[in-house]
């Protein structure tokens, strides 16, 4: 296991490229790069963050869901193309800076009347969109998100029956947020969970660090154990959730040590 931090845990605090020197100085051994907009899906910019990355390794890469993830699943031709075009440009950047895996939100549920997907229909756009991600040697992995596709249980395990490549992600504050538990994720994405995103909650509900709430990351840790998983655990909160930078590493340490009592090696 890797522990790591998220460049989103830095996001509206320092630009993406510096918010990997912030985390390579701290020691931090691993990052998801959280790209944000059209103009840091360049070669060039690539070129720049594998520069700033340091001594730390890159799991992988998020984008901003809503620029033309949706539009991945689209049957306008034109909407369709625009959108595997800016997917190709993000992952032949993604394989510069060295990311092997992209956590995928895909289609946005946010309608008063979504209703359950058809994964079998689903698939064959899947297969299109991971063929792209793998050309430039990169995992396709759909996160839970309560707002967008894999938002309850059940669906990702539905989806791989026709989509043996595709991995998923446990986000802790997203599970809770779809009001499912998250170990129901863990035993649906059993063999195939790529890497996890972490957080804590505090007494009032609130968002915090790793270590500073009340959330039972030796459980947490011992059930992903269970489900064979050995990847990236990567802190993701919000820029509001702690104070000095110093406070990721110690969470990154905190979490450590828990992973060790549990089992794990680095």
């Amino acid at each position: 296991m890797k522990i790591g931090v998220s460049t989103a845990s830095l996001f509206l605090r320092e630009l993406n490229e510096d918010a990997l020197s912030v985390l390579d100085g701290l020691g931090v051994a691993c990052t998801e790069i959280f790209l944000t907009t059209q103009s840091e899906y360049t070669e060039d910019f690539a070129r720049l963050l594998r520069l700033r990355k340091g001594n730390m390794d890159v799991n992988s890469v998020h984008l901003l869901n809503t620029q033309f993830e949706p539009q991945l699943f689209a049957v306008h031709p034109r909407a369709k193309q625009d959108a595997f075009a800016m997917l190709d440009g993000a992952m032949r950047s993604a394989e510069i800076f060295g990311a092997k895996n992209y956590t995928f939100h895909g289609i946005t549920r946010l309608k008063k009347n979504s209703v359950p997907p058809d994964c079998a229909k689903l698939a064959p756009a899947f297969e299109e969109i991971m063929d792209c991600c793998q050309k430039y040697g990169i995992n396709l992995c759909l996160e839970t998100v309560h707002w967008a596709l894999y938002n309850q249980p059940g669906i990702f395990s539905r989806l791989k029956k026709d989509l043996p490549r595709l991995r998923g992600v446990l986000d802790v504050k997203q599970a809770r947020l779809s009001c499912y538990p998250y170990p129901m994720y863990i035993k649906d994405m059993e063999g195939s969970i790529s890497h996890v995103h972490l957080s804590d909650v505090d007494e009032n509900g609130k968002i915090c660090l790793p270590g500073k709430g009340r959330f039972d990351f030796e459980e947490c840790f011992r059930r992903l154990k269970d489900a064979g998983f050995d990847g990236a655990a990567l802190i993701e909160v919000y820029a509001g959730d702690y104070g000095e930078y110093k406070e990721l590493k110690q969470s990154c340490d905190f979490l450590a040590e828990i992973a060790a009592k549990v089992g794990y090696n680095f």
